[in-house]
């Protein structure tokens, strides 16, 4: 039985050690699901190459003094979570140690200053989600809920840790009520979205309602306080069905701002964390009176309509015109239409000449998806060249992705011109991999 001492953990939360050479040097690297740094463990790998092992973990021979009991039955089996056996403040150091080996391997850059991690709630705090829906004919029941891990098939979960606590109780009957209706083969997903005052399902369905089924939607909305939306084809099909009134939204409230949006917009998960992350940006950003912002990335003016109350000017810019047009009518509800506009432009292929043209900014706030803000990044570089004075003094980045995020530090750092004053990690999604982070540049 081959013994493996792990060193570190990777970006998907699976330890990270070396199998010895013959002569004591270290050889190939095994990845073991579950593991932790400073363990000594058994593996059994279920995928070989010729320079690494995949591995489920065996036996523990020395436990990390991190290692906790997992808070959810279904762990290890639901695919959702990925470190509920980490306490959660080493989860955190965790992904802080990530983001920095990601900046210095990656991006080849150092923060000048680590910035203290924002934390929040660690159980219930899971806002939205996709929730997969399977009638499994052998085993005579509905699943609803996320995958197995590594599956394509539905977890067989009661329960869920992380869904607030009134949408976990629901799970049960959520599956009883799938069960009776007409439709349980055409109705493959449903999406959560919980707002201030609404709990939203949409209901992904491929064939029409029957009556019968309407009248039992209506009755389980009653009993259960949520509201339906019925999306038949793509995201921009979903409408409200049972109750009718749109009312979904959530709050800014340090900075007045209520903000309207649907259960298939992209929104952060985390209500309360995107509060601490919404007031950090902007402190960092430290946008003056008389200055003009720019807002790359915006999506439905999570920060823009901030920034509004602290500059003169912000423009959100965003690469679609539905999304551009529902941030314009969300900054005209709150009041601040004289103070924003919006510019639809594709930020993917947005090059010195676009930025030249959009105008002077005195400073940008860029929050892209995954793939980063590379060609963003390769424009300034070009803008250093043809017109510095356009350059903005700051900029703050808001990542979703450690390695991006890496990637283009890199860029702005060591060709464009900045340096990295601060970042840090933000824990958007607890017991997860997932790692969300900030990161702020000035310009030399």
């Amino acid at each position: 039985m081959n013994k493996l001492f792990i060193r570190s953990i990777d970006m998907d939360a699976r330890g990270v050690g070396n199998l010895n050479n013959e002569d004591g040097t270290p050889g190939k690297v095994i990845f073991v699901d579950g593991a932790l740094p400073g363990e000594v463990v058994s593996f059994n790998p279920y995928r070989k190459k010729p320079s690494w092992e995949a591995a489920t973990l065996g036996t523990i021979f020395k436990e990390s003094s991190q290692r906790v009991k997992p808070r959810c039955e279904f762990f290890g089996i639901c695919g959702g979570c990925s470190m509920q056996h980490v306490d959660a403040s080493a989860q955190v150091a965790m992904k802080q140690r990530i983001l920095e080996d990601n900046l210095s391997h990656i991006g080849k850059v150092k923060a000048e200053m680590i910035l203290r991690p924002i934390v929040g709630p660690t159980w219930g705090y899971r806002y939205r989600a996709r929730l997969s829906v399977r009638n499994v004919h052998k085993k005579g029941t509905v699943l609803v809920g996320f995958h197995e891990k590594k599956s394509r098939y539905v977890a067989n979960m009661s329960t869920c840790e992380i869904l607030p606590p009134h949408v976990s109780a629901m799970l049960l009957p959520l599956r009883e009520l799938i069960a009776s209706l007409s439709i349980i083969e055409a109705l493959p997903q449903i999406e959560l979205a919980i707002g201030e005052a609404v709990t939203a399902m949409v209901l992904r369905i491929m064939e029409p309602l029957s009556e019968t089924d309407e009248v039992k939607l209506k009755a389980f909305a009653d009993q259960y306080k949520v509201q339906w939306w019925l999306q038949t084809k793509g995201p921009e099909t979903a409408t409200p069905y049972y109750p009718a009134e749109d009312n979904l939204h959530y709050l800014l409230p340090e900075f007045g701002i209520k903000m309207p949006f649907k259960p298939t917009d992209f929104t952060q998960v985390n209500h309360q964390i995107n509060r601490v992350l919404v007031a950090r940006a902007l402190r960092l950003l430290d946008a003056q009176k008389d200055e003009r912002i720019a807002d790359l990335f915006c999506g439905l003016g999570n920060f823009t309509l901030p920034i509004a109350t602290m500059a003169r000017e912000v423009v959100g810019i965003e690469g679609s015109e539905s999304l551009t047009q529902r941030a314009l009518s969300n900054a005209q509800a709150n009041g601040l239409s004289a103070k924003t506009s919006f510019s639809t432009r594709n930020l993917f292929e947005v090059t010195a000449q676009d930025l030249i043209a959009l105008g002077k900014f005195d400073r940008y706030l860029v929050d892209p998806p995954r793939d980063g803000a590379m060609a963003l990044c390769h424009a300034l570089i070009d803008l250093g060249a043809i017109a510095p004075e356009m350059k903005p003094k700051r900029i703050v980045y808001v990542s979703c992705s450690p390695s991006t995020l890496a990637r283009d530090a890199g860029m702005l750092v060591n060709q464009a011109g900045y340096r990295l004053s601060m970042a840090g990690v933000v824990n958007m999604f607890p017991h997860t991999s997932h790692i969300e982070s900030m990161a702020v540049f000035d310009l030399l």
